[in-house]
């Protein structure tokens, strides 16, 4: 294999693979000097939030549009597929999970019967075992860029699976807290924050599924029949991704609501309780308060045994209440 030729840091691949699949590293320079030999070769280009100057060289080997280069410098693309004269235009967003939380990017990708280029803005995870992969069998690298458009498709679409089973981990974690005796505050946020993050994720997966179903009907790009069912299963792929992020959002909303609702009842039990001896002390509280009063003829004041009968009635009455209060679950 050829030495790499110097490249700006923001190339994470360029590279010919010839009709046979096998790789030749070559120069920005000399992308144009390979699509100009009808040799069967393709070129596929892998950048990491390149400079304008960068990808306007890049238009300008590739031939590539106005507008579709003014794309991939603004990583604030929403999904879509544009077709221009000599490739299309794919915006994908890309999901990536950082320090415990999901973190979102953007892939740009320019798809031509001789080249692919990968544009990645922010949280996305490289491609590099994407291209080491299919390396590994050239024969797919054989069928063109198709192929490698697949693989990138189906990378992404597999993260996204992995994102969402992580989701299905926390939200049983999760709903464990939300049962649990003590009350924990952050249990609540934290599910706030899975629903924001689920319904980004439903942001970029949902689209997904518009654009691979309009890649495999676009007559641009000539898919070879037997590629097909690859496309196919990748956007199955996404199809059941984005009804588990479906189904968990529901879960999520009702695991938020039961956690209210527990606080609720908790509060509820806690102030049943307290009234109840609030009851409780009030009988006694209410009989002695009487003879606290500074009146000469109250019933027994003299009694030799007034103080002992005093007693007994407070505390048959304070017994009778406490079991009476036990028995309705006020205590």
């Amino acid at each position: 294999m050829n030495a790499t030729p110097p490249v700006p840091g923001c190339v994470v691949n360029c590279a010919a693979y010839d009709s046979n699949g096998c790789r030749r590293n070559i120069s920005i320079d000399a992308i144009s000097d390979v699509l100009a030999t009808d040799d069967g070769s393709f070129v596929w280009v892998g950048l990491y939030e390149p400079a304008a100057s960068l990808l306007d060289k890049l238009q300008e080997e590739f031939g590539l549009h106005s507008l579709a280069i003014e794309d991939a410098q603004h990583a604030h693309q929403r999904p879509k597929l544009e077709i221009y004269e000599n490739a299309l235009f794919i915006a994908a967003h890309t999901a990536q999970q950082v320090d415990g939380h999901v973190r979102f990017g953007e892939t740009h990708m320019f798809i031509g019967a001789r080249f692919l280029v990968t544009v990645r803005h922010g949280a996305s995870l490289s491609f590099t075992s994407v291209r080491e992969r299919l390396e590994r069998e050239p024969a797919l690298l054989a069928q063109g860029p198709s192929s490698a458009l697949h693989a990138v498709l189906d990378f992404i679409a597999d993260n996204y699976q992995l994102i969402a089973a992580e989701f299905e981990r926390e939200l049983d974690m999760l709903e464990q807290d939300v049962f649990a005796e003590s009350y924990k505050r952050g249990t609540i946020r934290r599910l706030y924050e899975l629903r924001k993050e689920l319904t980004q994720m439903r942001m970029a997966v949902a689209p997904m599924q518009d654009i691979l179903s309009q890649l495999m009907r676009t007559p641009a790009l000539a898919i070879p029949e037997e590629g097909k069912p690859y496309f196919r299963d990748v956007l199955d792929h996404v199809a059941r991704v984005g009804d588990t992020i479906d189904t968990l959002r529901e879960m999520v909303s009702a695991a938020m609501n039961v956690n209210l609702s527990l606080v609720t009842v908790a509060q509820g039990e806690i102030v049943k309780k307290l009234a109840g001896w609030a009851g409780l002390l009030a009988a006694p509280t209410l009989i002695t308060s009487w003879y606290g009063m500074n009146f000469q003829n109250m019933p027994e004041l003299h009694g030799r045994y007034s103080y002992a009968m005093l007693i007994g009635l407070v505390t048959l009455v304070c017994v009778g209440l406490y079991r009476y209060l036990r028995r309705i679950d006020w205590l």
